[in-house]
């Protein structure tokens, strides 16, 4: 076996014992299956890159691999036909594109490393549409098949125009996003790999409502642009050259990561500042967290990072809230899931016109944003900056460490760490006011999820590919806040501390690999204990709601015995008990306030999602009571009998379920006290959600 061979099989095989590995292990490197090294420069005047790479591959698989393929994603703005265009029609969260602003790569040069023209070979493809017109992939058929193992060296030469920023790249004036700006290969999934029956490579097209997939490995980039340009880039920096000729060069160089993003504008603010780890957590914490996942505080001890913020002049009195809340994603992601293990975290601030570039993610690079105003009083309790922060750094998780499939899997990135960011937002700005505080107006994180469930999202699942969707908003909410909310009710059943447990490890047996859901079942499973495989499969491959509602709840005396009474033993014949015998017997127990009560309690899945609920009894004189409505049935209703009245029912009194489409059907009272907070607070936030709904939010 040659040295290539033993290098590509050893890493097969640490990504194997990687995912077999019990609770505690966190990888120190990935399995690195492909090196970039690039070469680009930046023509500010004419909006394009030039750039040239050399790429060595490894056969991963026990498979004869005949081509590679590849993704040219810039080519998804380059008409009107490209199945991004088609798909979002040229929009994208509310940005769209300008009539002059398209962009494309073009490949002109494609070579072994022996010489050997690949060029002629290539063709582009459509593998998940009948498109023809995309060119968004790219095969190419190699001379000799790569063998299992082997390595294979190629240099490709390209030019890019960049788009009007609108869809994650491109420019604005002088600021640039060069984000997808290279040629990029595809992922080859051996056999086995995310349930894969034969070896094939895995590559989809630039989609509206998806993001990206890739192999983990090392990158190498030079970066030139003219004088004056600050420069912020995936890794860190290794080096920074003056050229002659006007220009400057930043070397950068990063392992064990999946992509590779950059950004350039001369007027950037830079703004370097450490994260200590022994400043940020205290050793009462890091006990706390220790007990918590059950680690000993060794394993949940966090590094030191550098923080870099590339921020716009007009935003510099925001730096500060933009430090605190990557300061909180890097501790509590950290304490959480596994320390950061990167050196560098770069944030970037594009221009007000140039909204189209944030809330993106990148591999140690994030683009953030904010507005001017958020810093002047009452604006400054709007907390977008610091969710966009938080969130867009909970990726460098969730797709960035666990290398999910975000073309197929959306919500293993999207929803886990819609779920992780509110739980960090919570922690930093207050569980009720963790979005928004302004003007006595409050809005947890948690909230706005929920605010999005209602009855037609019954249409779509969760469990779908991220083009299968009926509508963007469909996508939106069964990618993001769907599968959070559908966590938070895991957590609910399985407890706080099981379920840490599960988030942890999941994360540790599946940093720097690719897993897929079925990965995460089977984690939740054997660290609960528990058979979870009816919740897993209403809640993400089923399309249904959960709606469990109290529809009807009575309460009345319970009347005297009337009719013929059973025998006595010995009796020669049953007693017949009168009208007028019960009823003085009634007057009697009312004398005497010793008559009982018979309460009926009806309760409905309004849904189909069907799931055990905590159901909270209140009777008049007496210490609430507590019962299990095991959900198994569409309907069941309760007699009770017993000496108080029964005054309200309550399911889920505690919030535990917060997939709960309505929960504004989970309560009733006998008596309908419509003064009281509870019941103003109720018809509140009914108008609130209707609100919401209306919007389509």
């Amino acid at each position: 076996m040659t040295p290539p061979v033993r290098r590509a099989l050893g890493s097969l095989a640490l990504a194997v014992a990687g995912a077999a590995t019990g609770h505690g292990a966190l990888p120190k490197e990935a399995p690195r299956v492909v090196d970039y090294s690039i070469s680009v420069r930046l023509d500010a005047e004419k909006k394009e890159i030039r750039g040239r790479q050399r790429v060595v591959w490894r056969n991963p698989s026990s498979d004869d691999v005949p081509d590679l393929w590849f993704h040219l994603y810039l080519n998804a703005f380059r008409d009107n036909r490209s199945t991004f265009h088609r798909e979002s029609r040229g929009r994208l969260r509310g940005d769209e594109a300008p009539v002059d602003g398209w962009g494309w790569i073009d490949l002109e040069e494609l070579k072994l490393a022996d010489g050997t023209d690949l060029l002629p070979a290539l063709q582009f493809e459509h593998p998940d549409d009948d498109n023809a017109d995309d060119r968004t992939v790219a095969r190419v058929a190699l001379p000799r098949a790569v063998l299992p193992g082997e390595e294979l060296a190629f240099d490709a030469v390209f030019t890019a125009r960049l788009p009007k920023v609108y869809a994650r790249a491109g420019y604005f004036e002088d600021f640039f996003a060069v984000t997808q700006w290279f040629p990029k290969l595809a992922v080859y999934e051996p056999e086995g790999l995310r349930g894969r029956e034969t070896g094939a490579w895995n590559c989809h097209q630039y989609h509206a409502n998806s993001e990206f997939y890739a192999d983990f490995g090392r990158y190498r980039v030079e970066i030139t642009v003219p004088d004056g340009y600050v420069v912020g880039a995936t890794g860190r920096r290794v080096a920074e050259t003056k050229n002659a000729d006007g220009t400057t060069t930043f070397v950068h160089e990063q392992e064990d990561v999946h992509d590779f993003a950059w950004s350039a504008d001369p007027t950037f603010v830079e703004v370097v500042e450490p994260f200590v780890a022994a400043d940020e957590v205290t050793p009462a914490e890091l006990a706390r967290i220790a007990e918590l996942l059950d680690r000993d505080p060794e394993e949940v001890r966090l590094r030191d990072v550098e923080i870099r913020l590339l921020m716009q002049p007009s935003h510099r009195r925001q730096i500060a809230r933009h430090l605190k809340a990557v300061k909180l994603s890097l501790k509590w992601f950290g304490l959480w899931y596994g320390a950061y293990p990167y050196p560098t975290i770069t944030v970037i601030d594009p221009p007000q016109d140039a909204t189209g570039a944030t809330g993106v993610e990148y591999p140690t690079l994030f683009f953030n944003g904010s507005k001017y105003a958020y810093h002047i009083w009452p604006f400054s309790g709007i907390h977008e900056p610091e969710i966009t922060a938080v969130h867009e750094f909970g990726h460098q998780y969730w797709y960035g460490l666990v290398g999910s499939n975000e073309f197929e899997e959306a919500w293993l990135d999207e929803g886990f760490n819609t779920y992780s960011t509110a739980k960090v937002l919570d922690l930093g700005y207050g569980e009720r006011s963790s979005m928004v505080s302004f003007l006595g107006l409050e809005i947890g994180a948690a909230e706005v999820d929920q605010l999005g469930t209602h009855h037609e999202r019954r249409f779509d699942r969760i469990g779908a590919r991220s083009w299968e969707y009926s509508s963007n908003g469909q996508y939106g909410f069964n990618s993001y806040s769907r599968p959070a909310l559908v966590l938070r009710t895991l957590e609910g059943i399985l407890g706080e501390t099981t379920m840490a447990r599960v988030m942890r490890t999941y994360h540790e047996r599946f940093r720097f690999a690719h897993p897929r859901a079925e990965d995460f079942y089977a984690v939740a499973e054997e660290i609960s204990g528990r058979d979870l495989d009816r919740f897993f499969e209403q809640t993400i491959r089923g399309s249904g709601i959960f709606d469990p509602a109290v529809r009807r709840i009575e309460s009345e005396p319970l009347a005297e015995f009337r009719g013929r009474r059973a025998a006595e033993t010995g009796a020669a014949e049953a007693a017949i008990v009168t009208e007028e015998e019960a009823a003085e017997r009634e007057r009697a127990a009312e004398d005497t306030d010793t008559r009982g009560w018979r309460s009926w309690v009806d309760l409905r899945q309004l849904g189909e999602i069907e799931l055990p609920v905590e159901v909270e009894l209140r009777f008049e004189g007496k210490a609430p009571e507590r019962r299990i409505w095991a959900g198994d049935r569409r309907w069941e209703v309760w007699t009770l009998d017993g000496p108080e009245r029964l005054l309200s029912v309550e399911i889920d009194p505690d919030g535990k379920l917060p997939l709960d489409a309505d929960r504004l059907n989970n309560a009733l009272r006998t008596r309908d006290d419509r003064t009281s907070a509870h019941a103003w607070a109720l018809r509140a936030l009914a108008a609130f959600e209707r609100t919401f709904a209306f919007l389509g939010l």
